[in-house]
């Protein structure tokens, strides 16, 4: 029996900012300006291919902040963040464009951020074919697009990959309940609030109930007959704070059903993210452009020509 198309979706933002962080990773360029998050995610990416060699692959960028649809809702949400700077900036347009003289298909959006790029292409190619995913990333968000017991959230730098089981020990919940979750307990992450007093252990309790926030709210007064410490307070609080619990779970819910024309990345088809080979005359190019200095060059260009081998 022929094995499932495989199709990893790389979140590329966490590889991006864990290489411009890391006291590990340092790079400059021939002038002096840092270069250390194009640096370590063409690291990164260049010993992924070599070593998983995919068949079907697509990296999504976030380009999203503070102009995407959820900062409409919530003018609130990541505002811990900050834009990047003119440097930083510029290793991000570099990043993009890295990722297609690798040729690798990569995808961003000013409305949309990278959770919905690989909901969408998730939710794209598994209606086109039966496909198990592999979402190459550690943010805990993701853990919702886990719809089968053979998808998995792979933690590359860290080595791990999580499964619904682990999902669902870890957290009491089931992946598709973590918008839910959220909701309820918040995300200090994203600065999304949930409802105010209420901690994992309340939220797995009412989720194991009801199954959803919905539905907490559709029994809202068999909430304080349940056995649960502070259960009639508990109910108050769902309550009081039933506005700030489904906008928390709209801004932690996933979008997986773009159908924008004007995103690339809405219509999708696995033939799409098939990896093309990696262009080295062009890869040489970009290299000079961006200045690497001649040793960090020349490893990346060894990674690089070991793919077309």
């Amino acid at each position: 029996m022929q094995a499932n198309p495989l199709v990893y979706l790389i979140d590329a933002s966490i590889y991006i900012f864990r290489a411009h962080f890391s006291p590990y990773v340092e790079c400059y360029d021939e002038s002096g300006k840092e270069l250390s998050a194009l640096y370590g995610f063409a690291g990164f990416l260049l010993q992924f291919m070599r070593r998983v060699k995919p068949d079907h692959i697509a990296v999504a960028h976030d380009e999203s902040l503070f102009c995407g649809f959820r900062h409409k809702l919530c003018r609130n949400y990541k505002s811990n963040r900050e834009l990047p700077d003119e440097n930083l900036q510029m290793q991000l347009t570099g990043c993009g464009d890295f990722c297609s003289i690798m040729g690798l298909p990569s995808f961003s959006s000013k409305v949309y951020e990278a959770d919905d790029i690989i909901g969408t292409i998730a939710t794209r190619v598994r209606d086109e074919k039966e496909c198990d995913v592999n979402i190459v990333s550690c943010d805990k968000d993701l853990v919702q697009l886990l719809k089968k017991e053979s998808d998995c959230l792979w933690d590359y730098n860290g080595n791990r990959k999580r499964f619904r089981s682990h999902i669902i020990d870890e957290f009491g919940v089931h992946p598709e309940q973590f918008p839910d979750y959220l909701g309820l307990i918040g995300d200090s992450v994203d600065c999304i609030k949930g409802v105010p007093g209420v901690g994992p252990v309340k939220a797995k309790e009412l989720l194991n109930q009801f199954s959803s926030l919905e539905s907490i709210y559709l029994n809202l007064d068999k909430v304080k007959t349940l056995q649960l410490r502070g259960a009639a307070r508990l109910t108050e609080l769902l309550g009081k704070h039933r506005d700030l619990a489904e906008l928390s779970k709209v801004l932690a819910t996933i979008v997986c059903d773009v159908k924008d024309t004007e995103e690339p990345f809405s219509h999708v088809v696995l033939e799409n993210l098939v990896p093309q080979p990696v262009n080295e005359a062009v890869l040489c190019e970009f290299f000079k452009t961006y200045k690497f200095g001649p040793r960090d060059q020349e490893r990346l260009m060894t990674l690089a020509q070991r793919l077309n081998t």
